[in-house]
């Protein structure tokens, strides 16, 4: 892992908050670390400090980790979030997925899961935690299919998929392939429709269960 990186915690518990950091700071590839407790604060501190990663709280005071997320991805593009949760049920991650975060963490994790999801965020790919992957599989499993579905993709939507599943925004997609964004747009809605997925998590998951992309 390139070092050092840079971190920010957001979370409004004390005791998990400050005890992430004493790990983190243990960790040789970490560099400056800080806190704030809540999204209100984080954003006040970006005056200040700009983090490679940021591991984002879901449910907090004065602001919650979604409206936190949104307006700090808005002022910094190249931002990367992992949200956190207690939960692995779909709303509390589908939000924060459409957000803009890059992965998924359960409180719960060991911390080398963590170390994991730092790792692959910062190297620009997405990571949901196992139970999350279980979670939304088992909710697409549930779903009834639609007459018709589902359609295999274009060679150019699976490269299209292919790049949203690393964690690449439309426009970075787009110039990689070198065609325009808003034929990328396209072919994002087109994919959504085909694949019967509502978000980012839906679509990771259905390119790993149809072999369009490998974790």
């Amino acid at each position: 892992m390139i070092s050092p990186i840079r971190i920010s915690i957001v979370d409004d518990h004390s005791l998990f908050r400050e005890g992430l950091h004493y790990l983190l700071q243990h960790c040789d590839w970490a560099g400056e670390v800080q806190e704030a407790t809540n999204g209100k604060e984080f954003l006040d501190n970006l005056e200040n400090f700009v983090p490679d990663i940021v591991l984002m709280d879901i449910e907090m005071p004065r602001m919650n980790g979604v409206d936190a997320t949104r307006m700090a991805l808005a002022r910094y593009p190249d931002l990367r979030i992992i949200a956190l949760s207690m939960y692995s049920e779909e709303v509390y991650y589908s939000e924060m997925i459409e957000a803009g975060a890059k992965g998924f963490l359960l409180k719960n994790a060991p911390f080398q899961e963590v170390e994991a999801a730092i790792r692959e965020v910062y190297m620009g790919r997405n990571f949901f935690s196992p139970e999350i992957l279980a979670s939304i599989v088992d909710n697409l499993n549930r779903k009834p299919l639609s007459h018709g579905q589902i359609n295999e993709l274009t060679a150019r939507e699976q490269e299209v998929l292919y790049g949203i599943c690393r964690g690449l925004s439309n426009q970075e997609i787009a110039e990689q392939l070198d065609i325009s964004k808003r034929t990328v747009d396209k072919h994002r809605e087109n994919i959504l429709l085909k694949s019967q997925s509502k978000n980012t998590a839906e679509l990771v998951v259905f390119a790993i269960r149809k072999g369009y992309f490998e974790v």
